[in-house]
């Protein structure tokens, strides 16, 4: 479908403009970046009179203290951050981030899709490993961490997408990733689901991820192909090729490339093993297990 370019009043551009831009350097500078969240969305949520008036030592309600704490990402936790094996140094950040990322999603402006995506496009520049020019990140994105996502350029990621970093994420250019597609880096072993292991999964150049699909841990969407809609990939997809159904499999190669395609009969073989991230859990750990199963079955 061919697009037509749409534009804002200019009053409406320049203050657009000269907010993404301030958030922009703030982030950027040396400043405590929850001080630079808890800031911006204490002015998008309009309660900064609010704000200086609690900070006055004004008497305020319990909820709205709750409220007002909740702008700074230093008083919120995020399941993420439960997960034992976490880049502790990398996360300090990128939970910040991901919060004002969350947390504008909420706004009524969050709607407003010329300042929404490039809103998100700039932020995307600190939260991410790497992210490229011209890509366009649309309503109620989740990551895992955030830091561990990389993604070229002019790629579209729809509503509703879950971008699971928990391993390594990495999206190539041009790619599409339709609404409510999950996409996983990590897996939970089948008897102890405490038992995680981290992959590496890839996206590659001109790849499209249609309308609620899910792609496995450790798999790989190869170039210029299709993952059809509610198709569950579990294992590698070639080339230029077409996968349908539960699990995906490969069922056409799209017309003109079948000179330089793989043949269907070979497709979708598991390489999930090849692509496992080892990592090593600190010794002083005070882990626990939130289901507290028993795991033999001798005493069942």
């Amino acid at each position: 479908m061919t697009k037509r370019h749409v534009s804002l009043p200019e009053e409406a551009e320049a203050g657009v403009q000269a907010f993404i831009e301030e958030v922009d350097e703030r982030l950027a500078g040396e400043e405590d970046t929850c001080e630079v969240v808890r800031d911006t969305l204490v002015d998008l949520y309009g309660d900064r009179d609010a704000y200086k008036r609690w900070q006055d030592g004004e008497e305020i309600s319990p909820a709205e203290r709750v409220r007002l704490q909740g702008y700074d990402p230093c008083n919120s936790t995020l399941e993420s951050e439960y997960y034992a094996e976490k880049d502790e140094e990398a996360f300090r950040r990128s939970k910040h981030l991901q919060w004002l990322w969350r947390q504008f999603d909420a706004t009524p402006m969050a709607d407003n899709v010329e300042f929404a995506l490039r809103f998100r496009s700039m932020l995307a520049d600190h939260l991410f490993a790497e992210c490229g020019e011209g890509c366009r990140f649309f309503k109620g994105i989740t990551f895992t961490y955030g830091h561990n996502v990389r993604i070229g350029d002019n790629t579209v990621v729809h509503d509703g997408v879950h971008l699971d970093d928990r391993g390594h994420l990495e999206i190539g250019d041009r790619v599409s990733i339709s609404d409510g597609v999950h996409i996983y880096s990590h897996d939970h072993d089948v008897v102890d689901q405490t038992e995680v292991r981290n992959f590496e999964t890839v996206v590659e150049d001109d790849a499209r991820v249609t309308y609620d699909a899910m792609v496995r841990a450790g798999c790989r969407i190869g170039e210029n192909s299709i993952v059809g809609a509610r198709a569950v990939v579990q294992g590698d997809v070639p080339a230029h090729h077409i996968v349908v159904g539960m699990p995906a499999r490969s069922v056409r190669v799209k017309p003109g490339w079948e000179e330089v395609a793989e043949p269907i009969e070979d497709a979708n073989p598991s390489r999930q093993n090849e692509r496992e991230i080892e990592y090593d859990l600190p010794e002083d750990l005070d882990a626990f297990d939130e289901f507290e199963r028993d795991l033999d079955p001798a005493e069942r």
